[in-house]
């Protein structure tokens, strides 16, 4: 079976978000047991399988996401992952459909070559600072807003650029059920908000096995209404990462984001399992 690793939300290797990648020839998925090993074996922040659905439907493929330790409802860096691989395969620009659980996800290769998602926009619900958020970020935040309903984060609004950029916050501290299901997305304006990239982020996902995930398309869900409010713009580009980093465009849509990245193949072989 071919297996390949990608890397995500960036147009050059070991850079962006890496996602394992595998496209199955059948039309059903193996078993939840046989999918959790492979994405452990993997240790990646996500792996994507795929299988292909009957022709004439609303979707294309099937598609699941596993972390080294869960299954997750909704992921965006490895959603681009593989539908780069598909449109690699096909050679041809166009669209893909997906069904996964959080409903129909639409993935359009441009003619550069960048692929662009059409992903649920997540709502943002004001909420008080948590008991403990501040210490175990290592600063103090400037808001807090709740996507609980849809991607299940704490989009945490920080200072500015440099305080996003410092953090190395308490991990174990981050698991705790006040700081919500999956992580904390936290995020500044940019110092330069007229340049390349308008917003900054970076997100810990510690409770579902990824304690910082480089590039997350999902978060940008948030991201872009957030900071589309804030500046007046519904299209951006946002910067994300520590030591990896990755850009994502988004356009508010209303109800939906679209997300604009690139992708690049970095490894190519066979899983014997």
């Amino acid at each position: 079976m071919r297996i390949r690793i990608v890397d995500a939300f960036t147009d050059r290797p070991f850079s962006g978000n890496p996602a394992g990648v595998l496209l199955l020839d059948r039309d059903s998925f193996p078993a939840d047991s046989w999918l959790q090993q492979v994405a452990a074996e993997v240790n990646l922040s996500e792996t994507a399988f795929a299988h292909p659905l009957p022709p004439g439907g609303e979707a294309d493929w099937a598609l699941r996401w596993f972390t080294p330790t869960t299954e997750v409802g909704i992921c965006g860096h490895a959603t681009l992952a593989a539908a780069h691989v598909l449109h690699t395969i096909d050679a041809t620009a166009g669209t893909v459909r997906f069904a996964a659980r959080c409903g129909l996800l639409a993935t359009t290769a441009e003619p550069d070559g960048t692929i662009t998602l059409d992903f649920p926009t997540s709502l943002l619900t004001p909420v008080p600072v948590p008991d403990g958020l501040a210490g175990a970020l290592g600063t103090e935040p400037v808001a807090v807003h709740d996507t609980s309903a849809d991607i299940g984060d704490l989009v945490v609004e920080l200072a500015d650029e440099t305080t996003v950029r410092n953090l190395s916050p308490d991990l174990a501290a981050l698991t705790t059920p006040a700081l919500r299901d999956r992580g904390i997305v936290a995020t500044a304006v940019a110092d330069n908000p007229d340049g390349t990239y308008q917003f900054v982020s970076r997100c810990f996902f510690p409770a579902i096995g990824i304690d910082e995930d480089p590039v997350t398309g999902s978060a940008h869900t948030a991201l872009a209404p957030y900071w589309s409010a804030r500046l007046g713009r519904d299209d951006l580009t946002g910067l994300q990462g520590g030591t990896r980093t990755g850009l994502v465009r988004t356009r508010l849509r209303g109800e939906r984001t679209l997300l604009t990245g690139s992708a690049i193949t970095v490894i190519d072989g066979d899983l014997h399992a």
